[in-house]
Formats: structure tokens, C-alpha cells, sequence
């Protein structure tokens, strides 16, 4: 099955999938900064040969001031096809193989959707396979972190779901 906001890239097609919630669809409050604020479990497909080290992203393509304000950057993830729920917060995390949480919404972890009042946003988590590891303090923020992979980025795939802060539960 096709992930609609899953892009080709230099000709590679990654897929990435989520138990929590699926392409488009409402994000749980579990994974929100409304509930518990954990990542959610991740699943990738289609990982190009080469790739050696995982980037992951999320961020709020509908902030009214910032667009795709970023919420969450992680990089030199071991390629692997399942991340795990719940990273933990930290510079460098462990059950990631030393994996590197930068400066976003979220510093140094995980910070899920938190729109105000009743606005509906909508959220991308992006992963990128790259050929090579990064060596980035982890104070680096988004721009500085896509600076050094350039040309590093092999493939790349999106998942898009929404959250609404105080949205009727009927729906």
C-alpha cells in the first residue's frame, strides 16, 4: 500500500507506517503533549541499500507563524525498520545505539502536537536514510542538522496525521 506523502528521492521509495495512527488520520492523545507526550512506534520499508544512519523529524505544517514549526529532531538512528515507542528523553539515547535528540520544540526529546485552543493541525513525521553518520553536538538545531546531510540523504519518507486540542471525541 502507497503512503500518499511518501516521496521518491534519487529514484528510492521508503514507506513509513505507525500502530499508533494511520496517513491522514487523527494522532491518539497519547502521543500528543495532551496526553502522555510519547513517540509513537515507527515502521519503515524500502530503506535504500547504503544507508548506514536514520533522521527522524516531526513538524507542524500548519503553524500560523512558523511554518513547519519543528517539534522533534533525532539523528545517527542505526538503520533499522522498527523505532520504537516512547524514545526517551536525553542527548543521546541509548536504546538508539547513542542515537542524537537536537534543540527543537522538544530539547534534547520527544514533544508532541500541541495546537491551541480548538485548532486542527496537521503533524509530519519525516525519516531520512542517510549514507553516512553526522557529527553534530546536540545543541544543533533543524537548519544546521539538514546543512550537514546534504548530500547524505539517500530516501525519505513522510506520515502525516492531525490533532485537534480539544476536538469532540464523536469523530
Amino acid at each position: 500500500m502507497k503512503n500518499e506523502t511518501s516521496e521518491m528521492w534519487k529514484g528510492v521509495f521508503m514507506l513509513i507506517t505507525s500502530t499508533a495512527f494511520k496517513e491522514g488520520a487523527w494522532i491518539p492523545e497519547k502521543y500528543t503533549a495532551r496526553g502522555e507526550d510519547i513517540s509513537p512506534a515507527l515502521h519503515l520499508e524500502g530503506i535504500p541499500a547504503g544507508t548506514k544512519a536514520l533522521m527522524i523529524t516531526l513538524d507542524d505544517a500548519s503553524h500560523p507563524l512558523f511554518p513547519n514549526y519543528n517539534h522533534w529532531i533525532i539523528w545517527n538512528i542505526p538503520v533499522c525498520s522498527d523505532i520504537p515507542e516512547s524514545i526517551p528523553k536525553g542527548e543521546a539515547v541509548a536504546v538508539l545505539s547513542g542515537a542524537v535528540q537536537g534543540m527543537a520544540y522538544g530539547r534534547h526529546c520527544y514533544k508532541g502536537p500541541k495546537p491551541p485552543f480548538k485548532a486542527i493541525h496537521n503533524y509530519t513525521f519525516t525519516v531520512f536514510a542517510l549514507s553516512d553518520f553526522m557529527d553534530l553536538p546536540a545543541a544543533s538545531v533543524k537548519k544546521e542538522v539538514f546543512k550537514q546531510a546534504e548530500g547524505l540523504i539517500l530516501g525519505k519518507a513522510a506520515l502525516t496525521g492531525k490533532f485537534q486540542s480539544r476536538r469532540e471525541k464523536n469523530d
